[in-house]
């Protein structure tokens, strides 16, 4: 299982992840909305604006504050250093 930091020490597992997206267009502060409601909105940002959403397979909806950029080059490096060991 490899986790990938989402800002502030803040995990998720790299396995769960079906989505990297920002947080400006509508569907998407729509979704954000709809897991807000139902319980299943987790917000990583620590009164930050929120850069990214990552949506996962168990339909939770995190917010972070780290860009989808920043999260792509994380878990990219995570996928490295596994390779070397």
């Amino acid at each position: 299982m490899k986790l990938i930091n989402i800002g502030f020490g803040n995990m998720v597992s790299s396995d769960r992840i079906v989505a990297i997206v920002s947080p400006e267009s509508a569907p998407i502060k729509r979704i954000i909305s709809r897991a807000k409601e139902r319980d299943m909105l987790i917000d990583a940002t620590y009164g930050r604006k929120s850069k990214s959403v990552i949506i996962t397979d168990s339909e939770h909806v995190i917010l972070s504050p780290l860009t989808p950029e920043t999260l792509l080059n994380k878990e990219t490096e995570t996928g490295r250093e596994e390779k070397n060991d």
